[in-house]
C-alpha cells in the first residue's frame, strides 16, 4: 500500500482539500432545509435592495459618480463580497469550535498532516459555497439591469484573491484565540461591526464623517470593495487599481504570517496544557 504521507505536498494537498470538501458537502446535504433557506435569504436581500434603489431613484447618484452606476449596482457588489468577509472571519473559528465539541480536533492534530493544511481544509467548503453565492448575486444583478459589459474580470479576480487572503488571516487569528481561551465571538463581533460601519458595503465612504473615513483605510474590506466596484462597474485595469491592490497586498503580507504564527503558537500551547479537547 502506498504511503501517502511521503507524497510531495503538491500531490497531497488537492486530495486532502477534496476530502474536506466532500465531508462538509455531505454534512450540508443532511440539513437540506437550512441549505435551501440560505438561497432564499440571498434572493430576498437582492430584491430588497433592488426596490430600495428604485425608491431612492436619482437621489444617490451624486455620491456614486465615481462608480458610473446607480445605487443597486453599487450595493450589489457590496452584497456579493460581504459573504467572503463573513466567511473569512468565522469559518475557521466555527470549524475549530465544531471539532472541539465533537471531539475530532485532538485526533486531527495527532495526524502527520501539516497544521496549515488542516486550517485551510476546515474552510474549503465555506469558500466554495460562498463563491457559488457570489455568482448567483452577479447573475441576479445582470437580470435586474446591472451592466457588466465593461467589467475587467482579471482585475476583479486579483483583488478578490488578495481580499480573501486578508479576510482569512483575520479569521485564523480569531480561531487561535478560540484554541487558547475557548471563546472568540467577541473578537470577531467587534471586527465585523466596525467593518460593516466603515467598510462601504451599503453606502459610499464619503457619507461618513472624516474621522471615520480615516478609520476605514485600515479595514481590508474598504479597499477590496473599491477594487471590485471600479473593476466590475468601470472596467478599471490592474494598473489603474495598483494603489488599492498594493494596500491589499500589504494587508496580506502583514496579517498572513501573523495569523499562521498565532495559530501554531495556540496549537503548541494547547498541546502543552493538554487542552486540545477542552471547550
Amino acid at each position: 500500500m502506498k504511503n501517502t504521507t511521503t507524497s510531495p505536498w503538491f500531490a497531497r494537498f488537492p486530495r486532502l482539500m477534496g476530502a474536506f470538501l466532500q465531508r462538509d458537502y455531505l454534512t450540508q446535504l443532511s440539513y437540506r432545509t437550512a441549505f435551501a433557506l440560505s438561497f432564499f435569504g440571498l434572493f430576498f436581500r437582492a430584491f430588497v435592495f433592488f426596490f430600495i434603489s428604485r425608491f431612492i431613484g436619482d437621489a444617490a447618484d451624486e455620491g456614486l459618480a465615481a462608480y458610473n452606476a446607480d445605487y443597486f449596482a453599487f450595493v450589489l457588489i457590496g452584497l456579493a463580497l460581504n459573504p467572503y468577509f463573513d466567511v473569512g472571519l468565522t469559518a475557521f473559528a466555527r470549524a475549530l469550535r465544531q471539532a472541539q465539541t465533537t471531539g475530532t480536533l485532538e485526533a486531527m492534530m495527532m495526524t502527520p498532516t501539516p497544521v496549515s493544511y488542516l486550517v485551510i481544509g476546515s474552510a474549503v467548503w465555506s469558500y466554495a459555497f460562498t463563491t457559488f453565492q457570489v455568482f448567483v448575486y452577479l447573475l441576479l444583478g445582470a437580470l435586474l439591469g446591472v451592466n457588466f459589459a465593461n467589467a475587467n474580470w482579471v482585475a476583479a479576480v486579483v483583488g478578490l484573491l488578495l481580499a480573501i487572503v486578508a479576510f482569512a488571516s483575520i479569521g485564523i487569528m480569531a480561531a487561535s484565540i478560540i484554541m487558547v481561551i475557548k471563546r472568540g465571538d467577541p473578537v470577531t463581533a467587534v471586527i465585523a461591526n466596525v467593518s460593516a460601519l466603515v467598510g462601504g458595503v451599503y453606502y459610499p465612504l464619503e457619507t461618513l464623517p472624516n474621522w471615520l473615513q480615516a478609520v476605514a483605510q485600515f479595514v481590508p474590506l474598504t479597499h477590496a470593495l473599491r477594487v471590485l466596484r471600479l473593476s466590475l462597474l468601470n472596467g478599471a485595469t490592474v494598473s489603474q487599481l495598483r494603489n488599492e491592490l498594493l494596500i491589499l497586498l500589504l494587508f496580506c503580507l502583514l496579517l498572513l504570517p501573523l495569523a499562521l504564527f498565532s495559530f501554531r503558537y495556540a496549537v503548541d500551547k494547547a498541546r502543552q496544557d493538554g487542552s486540545l479537547a477542552q471547550y
